[in-house]
């Protein structure tokens, strides 16, 4: 185990001297993008752009709608880094290979990350096509991305995880999106192992348990960016929905067609929210 964890901190570094040699750009803000939101880097002018399978220590996504590139550029004079396509823990990977990204973020200098996921919804003031943030996490992954001995050049042993969502973060995507005319709710998110879509009994069961949307992604990055000490602000699409009574089969070829209609909306809120912290 001691082994493991120092090869993490060197395979984190490794890459890091990768990047930095072949970029110039000096990200503060990290995007991890889900499931056919790949276009949100549409108004990024993109410097540099590497596939997953070039870069060293780094997992390849195997999920249609993930790109699997990791761009560096910027939007306005924000230098930025985004992944289109992100990896799961269905895939195979353990939760330290679906975070190292996140990893990678930190090392280089990134201090916000944005996530974004597409996600099943079980409140029912929701509807296909909405846009979700996240105010917090229920975690029903049967692993944890900490577990094993703690590295305290990552973070503490026992992060705090009262405010995992950044509150500031989360009030700016607010004003962003009542200035705009966004229709914007907040809710809390289910991560679960998947591949496989809920069953009717596991979304009552997950509304019941506080669950306002449900998806198989974002809370193992979001508890490593806390273990770092990297801000964190999430967006969910609403791309099925689970009530209920009124559930309808799903496909990931649905949820992906209902993520990209979403995906104007979310690229706006996104990109102003980038130009708010330029620093």
């Amino acid at each position: 185990m001691k082994n493991k964890y120092m090869n993490m901190s060197k395979q984190t570094q490794l890459t890091v001297d990768f990047l930095r040699e072949r970029t110039n750009i000096r990200p503060k803000i990290g995007l991890i993008l889900g499931s056919g939101l790949n276009g949100l880097a549409k108004d990024m002018d993109v410097r540099t752009s590497f596939s997953y399978s070039y870069i060293p220590h780094f997992p390849i996504s195997t999920v249609d709608g993930h790109e699997g590139r990791l761009l560096f550029g910027t939007i306005g004079e924000t230098e930025i880094m985004v992944m289109q396509g992100r990896f799961h823990y269905y895939e195979g990977y353990t939760m330290q290979e679906i975070t190292f990204p996140v990893r990678v973020m930190k090392a280089l200098g990134v201090h916000i990350l944005i996530l974004s996921n597409a996600a099943g919804g079980m409140n029912p003031d929701y509807k296909v096509g909405d846009i979700v943030l996240i105010t917090d996490h229920i975690n029903c992954f049967p692993e944890h991305p900490l577990r094993g001995k703690n590295d305290e050049a990552f973070g503490d042993r026992f992060p705090d995880m009262s405010a995992v969502y950044s509150p500031e973060l989360i009030e700016q995507a607010e004003q962003i999106a009542l200035q705009h005319q966004i229709a914007l709710h907040k809710g809390v998110y289910v991560g679960t192992q998947g591949p496989s879509f809920e069953t009717p009994a596991e979304y009552r069961m997950f509304r019941i348990i506080g669950g306002d949307c449900v998806g198989m992604s974002t809370v193992p990055e979001a508890i490593v960016a806390r273990h770092a000490g990297m801000r964190c602000v999430a967006f969910s699409v609403i791309t099925d929905m689970g009530i209920v009574g009124s559930i309808q089969k799903v496909s990931h070829k649905e949820v992906i067609k209902a993520a990209g209609d979403a995906e104007p909306k979310l690229s706006l809120l996104v990109k102003e929210l980038i130009t708010r912290n330029n620093k």
